[in-house]
């Protein structure tokens, strides 16, 4: 796999929007109104630097959902766990 920067999108935590933000320097990256803005198909990937990253995305209670890749072939075929 390639070396993907990493980012998090992780809810505001004085208001409805969602941020995302890069993992190594914490730098706000884009912020969304909602969850569903942010997820909605292609969001993610026209705000990212180049269009090129991993995103985890958090749940409201903290927890980690999901794990998005893009571009979608920078995704490992196969992954531990």
């Amino acid at each position: 796999m390639s070396n993907l920067r990493k980012f998090t999108l992780v809810p505001e935590q004085d208001g409805p929007g969602w941020l995302l933000r890069e993992d190594e320097s914490g730098t706000q990256i884009h912020r969304f109104d909602n969850k569903e803005d942010a997820t909605a198909g292609g969001a993610l990937e026209s705000v990212l630097p180049d269009g090129r990253g991993s995103v985890k995305i958090q749940k409201e209670d903290g927890t980690y959902g999901e794990e998005r890749t893009f571009p979608r072939s920078a995704d490992p075929a196969r992954s531990p766990g």
